[in-house]
């Protein structure tokens, strides 16, 4: 993996996200913009309807072509239920009606209205009118007809004066949204010559009725040129504004990333260091803060602290090894050098006992090493008094006999028997090598754990030495000889076969002063 691939890929990372979030934002924001501003653009329309609305209602005769309302630069419109235009702004002055998705339906002939005068009259007659109350009837049949024909007089002036030509525009009847051509001052013209462009309005219809009570309908339109302008301006800030933030993120982030990092670059380089030289002394540098970076400094130099302890225990183990087994193999062979020159001078008794000792001490040192390998002791089921009770019949006849303290408590524990034979085996070795007169064993129970001790009455351990013996190759009585002391690994191997079974060794002050050693186990 190339240098600064992290850096590059968090950088990445962080502009695409941000990216994301800014566009989705963006069109939060706009959506909300042009939603209130429509919405506003719908209010000022439905204001302005009604303001003409009311006017139209209180218009003398009717007459609406003259109301206040209808003085204005939007547009709007007052059309009756037959689509005729009573009165308009000066914007649609002169055109035909604009709103045909919201213009009512014109009646059909023979509805209510044609017919008024019909069959339905005579069934309406009173009882009791004579033949008088028939030419009253037809006196006002005629009025009907003859203000029919003034109205349809006025039509024919109207439609003379506003044209034939309905206003162009562009309709759309689910948001009632109208597109009305501008001129450059963005007012709606119809003037071929100064036409520039166009401008949406929001419309709206309000019902009401005139004075003489004919029923009209009043459009306004509300100007969305300011929701328009606005989104653009939002939209123009925002596509220029974007790329400079990703910019901005992604150098934030390049030198955020490149300062978090620098800790590790000085880890990998002082490990790489380490690794050339072999010097396992050396320790990573470990910053100050206490981030995922300083534990793992830590972490690293605690790891170099345990291989170094590893290598160093090693590098010892090997050199005692060598010693110890230097010793018996030089002895073994001036002995046979000894009998190969003069036959009768051989010490066969001390051969074999150079022999016997060399051989423990290999078994020791093979039983250590596969300890070091992590080797998983069996899952049998062991019982510690049986194991106390084949130890004391193999010790008959001992200069410093092994006593029982007390009876052996029943209970197994889970592991090798061989190895904890072993243990047992070492345990009762050292302290006879240090009692005075008496060894004692015993086995108990406590929670759960089976405790076994082992005592002398000997001069025990000094408390600052309780740690030390249980080391590779350690022995505390240097006045004592390399024959009669061991080779220093039986309280090493005793400790590990103990850890690898789940249990403990320590060593006690016995009650008599001397050294009393508990192992302690797990009860099956």
């Amino acid at each position: 993996m190339r240098k600064g691939s992290v850096r590059a890929r968090a950088a990445i990372g962080a502009t695409l996200v941000v990216a994301l979030a800014l566009v989705a934002a963006g069109f939060l924001v706009i959506s909300a913009l042009r939603s209130g501003l429509a919405g506003t653009a719908r209010l000022n329309a439905e204001t302005s309807a009604r303001e003409i609305a009311a006017q139209v209602t209180d218009a003398p005769d009717g007459k609406v072509r003259d109301v206040d309302g209808l003085d204005g630069d939007d547009p709007a419109q007052v059309v009756n239920a037959y689509g005729r235009v009573l009165g308009a702004s000066d914007p649609l002055e002169g055109r035909g009606p604009v709103a045909d998705f919201a213009r009512p339906d014109k009646p059909e002939e023979g509805s209510e209205d044609d017919g008024a005068d019909g069959a339905d009259d005579k069934g309406d007659e009173p009882p009791g009118k004579g033949k008088g109350d028939q030419g009253d009837k037809a006196e006002e049949k005629a009025d009907k007809a003859e203000d029919a024909a003034d109205d349809k007089a006025d039509d024919k002036e109207d439609r003379e004066d506003q044209g034939d030509e309905p206003a162009e525009v562009d309709r759309d009847s689910d948001d009632k949204t109208l597109t009305f051509p501008v001129d450059d001052d963005g007012e709606v013209t119809y003037d071929k010559g100064d036409i520039a462009g166009s401008q949406d309005f929001s419309v709206v219809a309000v019902q009401t009725l005139t004075r003489d009570g004919t029923p009209v309908t009043v459009y306004s339109g509300g100007s969305l040129n300011a929701q328009e302008e606005a989104v653009s301006t939002v939209t123009r800030s925002m596509l220029l504004g974007l790329p400079v933030m990703l910019l901005v993120v992604a150098g934030v982030t390049w030198l955020v990333t490149r300062r978090a990092l620098r800790p590790v670059e000085g880890i990998r380089q002082e490990m790489s260091a380490i690794t050339a030289s072999t010097d396992l002394s050396r320790r990573v540098p470990e910053p100050d803060s206490r981030d995922e970076v300083a534990r793992l400094a830590r972490t690293t130099n605690e790891t170099l602290a345990a291989l170094e302890g590893s290598v160093e225990r090693q590098r010892r183990f090997v050199a005692d090894a060598s010693h110890e087994l230097r010793s018996p193999i030089a002895s073994l062979r001036t002995q046979l050098e000894v009998a190969a020159a003069h036959p009768e001078l051989l010490d066969v008794d001390g051969a074999v006992e150079d022999t016997v000792r060399l051989q423990a001490l290999a078994a020791d040192l093979l039983l250590l090493a596969r300890l070091d390998a992590g080797e998983k002791p069996p899952d049998a089921r062991v019982s510690l008094a049986a194991l106390v009770g084949e130890q004391l019949g193999q010790r008959v006849g001992d200069p410093r006999p092994v006593q029982l303290e007390g009876p052996l408590a029943d209970g197994e524990v889970r592991g090798s028997q061989g190895q904890l034979a072993r243990v047992l085996g070492n345990l009762l070795d050292n302290a006879q090598r240090h009692a005075d007169s008496r060894v004692a064993v015993s086995v108990e129970r406590e929670d759960g754990w089976m405790a076994l001790s082992v005592s002398d009455d000997g001069e025990g351990v000094p408390a600052e030495e309780r740690e030390r013996i249980f080391e590779r190759f350690v022995r505390l009585d240097g006045a004592r000889t390399r024959d009669e002391g061991g080779a220093g690994l039986g309280l090493a191997i005793a400790r590990d076969v103990a850890v690898r079974h789940g249990g403990s060794l320590a060593v006690q002050t016995a009650g008599g002063g001397g050294a009393r050693f508990v192992l302690r186990l797990p009860a099956a």
